[in-house]
């Protein structure tokens, strides 16, 4: 094999790492703030103390 097309190999496959490595970082962002929305959605949709403790059976 010839050094060529090693260091082509060696390349493509520093290259394709490098492109993982970025979809990865932006996939954790996406789901960093996704969580981050999701908490605040329940923490702003507290429960109120009085709702649910009475259920009106009568049709």
């Amino acid at each position: 094999m010839d050094i060529a097309a090693v260091s082509m190999a060696m390349s493509q496959v520093g290259v394709q790492q490098q492109t993982s490595l970025a979809v990865m970082d932006k996939v954790k962002d996406q789901a960093e703030e996704k969580g981050a929305d999701m908490i605040e959605m329940l923490s702003e949709s507290a429960a109120h103390p009085s709702k649910g403790l009475h259920v009106d059976v009568k049709g």
